[in-house]
Order: C-alpha cells, then sequence, then structure tokens
C-alpha cells in the first residue's frame, strides 16, 4: 500500500466493523481469524513505519491498533458472541461503538474510585483498609492526604462528604 491508501484506510477504519477489517467472514473459524491477524499485523506493524512521513506512520499506528482491538475480540468466543449480537443490533450500516471506548470509559471509571497517581492510589489504598477496620478518623486523614494528590478527583471528595457527614 502507498501512503495515499494508508491514509484513506485510517481514514475509514472507525466505519469497518472488525470482520471487514481483517477482510474475514463472520462465520470465519478462530484459525481464520488468527491468520488474517497476523497478515494485517504484518503489514501494519509500527515497525514498518520507521522510513515513512509522519502522517502516514500515524495513519499505521492507528489502523495497527484497530486490527489488535478486532483480534482480541474476535479470538474470544464470550467476546465474539457479545461483539456479534451488538453488531446485529445497530444494523449493518450503522457505526457500532468501538469496544475500546467502552474499556477506555471503563478505565477512567476505575481510576477516579482506585485514583490515578500513584500516591492517590496508595492513600485511597489505606482508606479501605481503615474503613474495613473501622477506624473512620484514620480513613478521613488518608483520605484528605489522597486528595493532596487528586484535588480534581470527584470520587475522592464524594467520599470525603460522605464520610465526613457519618
Amino acid at each position: 500500500m502507498n501512503g495515499a491508501e494508508i491514509r484513506a484506510l485510517a481514514g475509514m477504519v472507525d466505519e469497518l466493523d472488525y470482520y471487514q477489517l481483517l477482510q474475514v467472514a463472520r462465520d470465519a473459524p478462530g484459525s481464520r481469524i488468527r491468520n488474517a491477524y497476523h497478515e494485517a499485523s504484518r503489514r501494519f506493524h509500527p515497525d514498518v513505519a520507521r522510513e515513512v512521513p509522519s502522517d502516514v506512520r500515524r495513519s499505521i499506528h492507528r489502523i495497527a491498533k484497530r486490527v489488535t482491538e478486532a483480534y482480541s475480540v474476535l479470538r474470544d468466543p464470550r467476546r465474539r458472541n457479545l461483539y456479534d449480537q451488538k453488531l446485529s443490533s445497530v444494523g449493518q450500516h450503522k457505526r457500532l461503538p468501538l469496544v475500546e471506548a467502552q474499556a477506555e470509559a471503563g478505565r477512567k471509571r476505575r481510576e477516579a474510585q482506585d485514583g490515578r497517581t500513584p500516591n492517590g492510589r496508595r492513600y485511597y489504598a489505606l482508606v479501605r483498609g481503615d474503613l474495613s477496620r473501622g477506624d473512620r478518623a484514620s480513613a478521613l486523614r488518608n483520605l484528605r492526604m489522597a486528595l493532596t494528590f487528586e484535588p480534581d478527583n470527584q470520587f475522592f471528595k464524594d467520599k470525603l462528604d460522605e464520610l465526613s457527614k457519618r
């Protein structure tokens, strides 16, 4: 593929479902999906992009990321079944919300609850331990410390309000 074709594919990669991206039939067996993934990952591996212009390199990385995402969903029978159900429910010509976007939302939710920074996570782990022992004063102190490292963490703020009101 030349640079223009790679940029064009990168521009439409979000509109393709995982089967189209890997160029396999929806009823393809796992071995065919694995082979298609290996073919696509060889074609769009980031190491291929060493000597190309930066815009083409970004396009290759974008495609490679989606190829890996497609394979991670289609190789797992449970995730593939769920994906097929979602694909059927949105219709063939509608864009399917990316599994990656859903995973990112879950990751951000977990980060907010557990902390984004190492010290935020460390102090919030102490808060959990304090609460399990029933030591509310220590939990409040550790939660305030967690908030010094993550002052914009709304989950920590809400937890502090909740503990303060008790």
